[in-house]
């Protein structure tokens, strides 16, 4: 019985020592080269067990295996025995584990790791920690893009851990919030060292179609475009290029962002300090359109001085025509000075008044009554607008198209492009207006017929047509109409028929109508005018005298 009992302590004992000497499998465990061969390590980890590794995995990334007989080194013991007897062990995944327990913790403790790049994958690079592997995102390399990553393989440097999960063995690092945080360091401290006003040089690092970025020694500044000049920078590369050194005041300094506000415009004089006194109002100046716009043109006297041209004021006769039609980028052009705003720095310029207002030019030369052709150009519902010298218009109203027609019925008679003689019967320079008359080409035939003739006055006529209702006669060539009741003061002697063409009458004239040029006529009126008349000289009604008797006195008396 006390035999078996020792037995029992006995195994019991066997088995507690081969537990504490026999390394478990699935650990990190201590082990000693014992040879090295066939490019690898032999290496005892104890109670007699050997393990074969691969010389690479004693090296890093892009480095030679450092590794000799007698060195102690740790191992990760995958399996105790394989198929040959030896042990599975691995160096890599030793060195793996002890990485991970030291990143943890740097991790934990927001520390920098060394690295180094080591490979190219799908959307940046891979990285070794000293055993394990991270993954670098292209966006984490730099704090700008990087063409080459060439320089930076296989180069130890520090590396920012972002994230990581050991059970599924992800890292993901960052060099760029290393070099963000070394760059805001040396930001501030060269900041510390500006003042607004001051003047450094930079060299200019980036070009936009803002500005430029300039570097000061590891602190960039922000160049706009409209600081780099007085004159008109259509675009920055005009002035600069990459890697140029400048010289560049210091404009503003934001000490909150760090962003420094640049200047190359205010180290030179500024043109505008003597604007007023060499662009006098109204004085003519030679100038090179620079931009064109909707609403004008602007002009550049001389650099850092422009002027606008406001589309008003271009042309005196194209009203409506963008500014591009007038003038072109580049183009010499002769203004004038019409105002000056030193401070909002705007000037005022003309262009048309350095040219002849061309309804001046028209009225001197085109006085009232001559005689000028021209083309139609628009027919309106009022009028004939006709095409003149100096590239104005003038207008034929309808009241001045025939002296016979209806105005609406005369202006059917034209069309456009059709090419016509007129009279000038008014200018008006402040209004921009020509009025003109094809009526009056051959003069006023009713003022010259007439124009001696007053109402009251008798005169001779001759009969052209017999209408029922009276009938129609000529004077000097202008038509009138007698009414059947003036043909005569008898009602019986009314009748338009017992005339015939061409039969001379003597008619009183009654009326003159200047406006529908026409003469009111009247054989009755005529008739009891000169009654009245030899009833005054030869008698009256209250005598008992007859009618007849003093017309026959007054026949007898003419005898």
């Amino acid at each position: 019985m006390a035999q078996h009992t020792s037995m029992e302590e006995f195994e019991a004992l066997l088995n507690e020592s081969f537990e504490m000497d026999t390394p478990e499998e699935g650990s990190v465990v201590k082990g000693k080269v014992i040879a090295i061969e066939a490019g690898q390590a032999i290496i005892d980890v104890g109670y007699k067990m050997e393990g074969r590794v691969d010389l690479k995995e004693f090296a890093n990334p892009g480095e030679t295996p450092n590794i000799s007989v007698g060195d102690e080194v740790e191992v990760f013991l995958r399996s105790a025995e394989n198929a040959k007897g030896e042990a599975v062990i691995s160096r890599e995944m030793a060195r793996r584990e002890e990485a991970w327990d030291r990143l943890e913790k740097a991790y934990a403790d927001e520390e920098r790791v060394d690295g180094a790049i080591f490979g190219r994958v799908k959307g940046g690079f891979t990285v070794d920690l000293g055993g394990a592997v991270a993954f670098l995102p292209g966006s984490q390399v730099d704090v700008r893009p990087v063409r080459d990553a060439g320089p930076l393989m296989g180069l130890k440097q520090p590396f920012q851990i972002l994230k990581m999960d050991r059970r599924r063995g992800n890292i993901v690092v960052s060099r760029r919030a290393i070099l963000e945080e070394s760059r805001a360091e040396q930001r501030a401290e060269v900041i510390g060292n500006l003042t607004e006003g001051q003047t450094v040089d930079g060299v200019v690092k980036n070009i936009t179609e803002y500005g430029a970025f300039v570097d000061l020694g590891g602190v960039d500044g922000l160049l706009h475009v409209t600081d780099m000049a007085w004159r008109r920078v259509n675009h920055p590369s005009e002035i600069l290029t990459i890697g140029e050194t400048v010289k560049v005041q210091v404009i503003k300094i934001n000490k909150d962002t760090h962003r420094i506000s640049l200047g190359m415009k205010q180290l030179q004089e500024d043109p505008w300090d003597l604007v007023a006194a060499k662009y006098p109002l109204e004085s003519t100046h030679t100038g090179r359109v620079t931009n064109i716009t909707d609403y004008g043109a602007f002009v550049e006297l001389e650099p850092g001085v422009e002027g606008l041209v406001h589309v008003s004021e271009m042309s005196w006769t194209k009203k409506n025509v963008h500014p591009g039609k007038i003038v072109s980028t580049s183009q010499e052009v002769e203004v004038m000075v019409l105002e000056i705003d030193g401070a909002k720095r705007r000037v005022s310029l003309g262009l048309k008044q350095t040219m002849r207002n061309p309804w001046e030019v028209f009225a001197e030369t085109h006085p009232e009554g001559t005689e000028v052709e021209g083309e139609v150009k628009n027919i309106t519902e009022f009028g004939l607008f006709i095409g003149l010298e100096g590239e104005i218009d003038g207008m034929v109203h309808l009241s001045d198209l025939s002296w016979d027609e209806r105005g609406e019925d005369a202006i059917q008679s034209y069309k456009k492009g059709d090419m016509v003689h007129a009279v000038v019967s008014e200018v008006d320079i402040e209004k921009e207006r020509i009025s003109l008359s094809i009526k009056a080409l051959g003069g006023d035939k009713f003022s010259e017929a007439v124009g001696g003739v007053k109402r009251g006055s008798v005169i001779t006529v001759a009969v052209t047509a017999i209408e029922d209702g009276g009938i129609e006669v000529e004077y000097e060539g202008m038509k009138s109409f007698i009414r059947r009741s003036d043909l005569s003061r008898d009602r019986a002697d009314q009748r338009p028929e017992r005339f015939s063409v061409g039969d001379k009458l003597d008619v009183r004239v009654t009326n003159v109508d200047a406006k529908t040029r026409r003469l009111g006529l009247s054989i009755k009126a005529r008739e009891i005018a000169e009654e009245k008349e030899a009833v005054e000289q030869y008698g009256s009604s209250d005598s008992g005298a007859s009618l007849g008797d003093i017309l026959g006195a007054a026949l007898k008396g003419d005898r």
